[in-house]
Formats: structure tokens, C-alpha cells, sequence
């Protein structure tokens, strides 16, 4: 049985994290992080340092803010804990510093998205990539999301610029008439990449590729966050194999 720590319990993210590994069969919700949780269940602490004073988790399960993930994870690590994190917003060069901190054995597990169609969106993605000279990603999401663009969106923009090798010779920013800065998008590694934000939308992209009489779609929806659940279970599955900084659910997928 994997004892789990959800950080953020009392959130919308949270609280579905709770209810998936409550109905898995190898696995525990043993405590909860949230200073504006109440005890259930099981118990829930107001600290990162509450909860580890009281242990027994084997896993710490994270999707709060960037800012707040980051003292967690460099709390958590150092003791011990592996540590699934689905916040994105944080530089490479964090999370390798924090991931840095763990001894030999402990894994911090980061994804940019944890819905298995999501993973599979970007793989496609690089696939194309070496054929088509122009490429440009569109991401939709909800009103609350503190991030732009998204994590997933950045993720594929660097796969995309990785796979092919070139950059693109569409006409960028320099074309932006005055006083519409950012008609083109921000610029990630030589592609494009525009983010909208509005209520009615939870996680969409779709990514663009065209070449001389053709262009190519490949889109993924999410339209609850119930499709995250089997990526977070995955990867709570997974860590306790690894060590070391993992990034990207495609890790652990066959």
C-alpha cells in the first residue's frame, strides 16, 4: 500500500486528487496539506512541516502555486519523500536544484500535464515537427490559471524546436502593428505560442503545422479534471522506481 500526502487537499485539483487515490486498491490517502482544510478523514495540516514531523507518507502529491510547491518540495525532499508535482511554472533550473537536495533513491516527478491525451498530443507533435516549416501552438484555458502559456505549451513548443532542427521563416513580431503587441504570440525557442484564457474552457490545445498546400491539426480537450486522475495515479505508481529528477508523464507510459 503507497501512503500518499495531497498538498492543497481542500482545492479543486486537490480534493479530485483525494477522491482518485481513495478508490485506487494500492493506494492511501494518509494526510492532507492545507491551511484552509479540515480534518475527515484522515488528518490535514496547515504546514508542509506539520506534516512531515507526523510522517508516514511515502509519496507527497503537489499541485498548488508555484511559489508554494517549491518551499514544499524543498522541505519534502531532503527527508526522503518522493514527490509528484503538476504546478508548472517553474524554471529547469529549479526544479533541478531542488531535485538536487533528495538523497540517492528519492525521485521528484514534475509533468506539465498528466492526461495520457496530452502526452500522446506532444509526442505526435515532434513526430511532425521535421516536416512541416511552419508550426504554431494555441492553448485554451480556464479563467483562474495563474500561468501563460501553460506548461504543456511550452513543453511542446521546446519538443517541437528539439525534433526539427530549424526555425521557422513565418514573419514574427517585427510584422505587429502598433499598439498590438503580441498579435504573434509569444516566441518559445522559434515557436509561436498564444495562450487564451476564459471560463468555459479547462485544458485544450491544439497544435498547427503547415507546408506548401496542406496543414496539419492535432488537438487535445480536456474537459474535467477527472482526465488527470490516471496520469497522477501513474505517476504515485512510478516514483517509488526512480530517482533523481523525472519531467513528463511519457517516462512512465509504455
Amino acid at each position: 500500500m503507497i501512503n500518499v500526502a495531497v498538498c492543497g487537499c481542500a482545492g479543486r485539483m486537490g480534493s479530485t486528487v483525494v477522491n482518485a487515490v481513495t478508490a485506487a486498491d494500492d493506494m492511501q490517502v494518509v494526510c492532507g496539506i492545507d491551511p484552509y482544510g479540515e480534518m475527515g478523514e484522515f488528518p490535514v495540516y496547515k504546514s508542509i512541516e506539520e506534516a512531515l514531523e507526523a510522517g508516514g507518507f511515502d509519496v507527497l502529491v503537489d499541485f498548488t502555486a508555484p511559489a508554494v510547491v517549491a518551499e514544499n518540495l524543498r522541505k519534502a525532499l531532503p527527508t526522503g519523500v518522493d514527490c509528484v508535482v503538476g504546478t508548472t511554472g517553474m524554471s529547469n533550473e529549479t526544479l533541478e536544484e531542488l531535485a538536487a537536495l533528495a538523497p540517492e533513491g528519492t525521485c521528484l516527478f514534475v509533468a506539465p500535464n498528466f492526461t495520457t491525451g496530452a502526452v500522446l498530443m506532444m509526442q505526435f507533435a515532434k513526430a511532425a515537427a521535421p516536416y512541416f516549416p511552419e508550426a504554431e501552438v494555441f492553448e485554451y484555458h480556464h479563467c483562474n490559471k495563474k500561468d501563460a502559456p501553460s506548461g504543456t505549451a511550452i513543453r511542446t513548443a521546446q519538443m517541437i524546436a528539439e525534433a526539427r532542427g530549424f526555425e521557422s521563416a513565418a514573419p514574427g513580431a517585427e510584422t505587429e502593428i502598433e499598439g498590438c503587441a503580441g498579435a504573434r504570440g509569444a516566441l518559445v525557442e522559434g515557436v509561436p505560442v498564444h495562450s487564451a484564457r476564459s471560463m468555459g474552457f479547462v485544458a485544450n490545445q491544439e497544435v498547427i503545422f503547415g507546408s506548401l498546400g496542406q496543414t496539419l491539426s492535432i488537438k487535445h480537450e480536456s474537459w474535467d479534471r477527472e482526465s488527470y486522475m490516471p496520469g497522477v495515479l501513474l505517476g504515485i505508481r512510478s516514483v517509488g522506481e526512480r530517482s533523481g529528477l523525472v519531467v513528463g508523464l511519457e517516462n512512465f507510459m509504455d
